[in-house]
């Protein structure tokens, strides 16, 4: 009767193992990178979307500046097609957001599509939603025209 030797099976075993440990983990930290990133987009949408709306001269226009400055700095971090809901609320003594003492809070909504997780595993592109917020306290002193 003759013996097997198992010369060679160590290598192709921890080749195996490698990949089943290895693929899950490069998805992991892929998915950690893009998150991190939407999370930064948000973050400098928010704050860029109070700034143009306190800058603006109307609240209407403020309203307009301010998604188009969202939307703006989701493109900067590579986010450009990604959904943006940008929510105003202020709370003021006068009758507009931009009277004296105003203070006006900038809600921005978004979400990110988690990388290689296809659409077939559960209907949508799996994704993590994301939100930030940015207050915007407007001085007791303005100049008047």
């Amino acid at each position: 009767m003759r013996r097997r030797d198992d010369d060679g099976s160590a290598v192709v075993e921890v080749v195996w193992l490698g990949i089943l440990l290895l693929v899950p983990l490069l998805w992991i930290v892929l998915s950690v990178f893009e998150v991190q990133k939407g999370a930064f987009a948000t973050s400098a949408a928010a704050r860029a979307a109070g700034r143009a709306y306190a800058l603006a001269p109307t609240d209407a226009v403020g309203k307009a500046r301010a998604e188009q400055a969202a939307r703006q700095a989701l493109a900067d971090q590579g986010l450009s097609g990604a959904p943006l809901t940008v929510t105003v609320t202020c709370a003021s003594a006068g009758t507009s957001c931009h009277s004296g003492g105003a203070v006006i809070t900038v809600h921005i909504s978004s979400r990110v599509d988690l990388p290689l997780m296809p659409e077939v595993l559960g209907g949508d592109k799996p994704s993590f939603a994301l939100d930030a917020t940015h207050t915007v306290p407007i001085g007791q002193y303005q100049e008047v025209e």
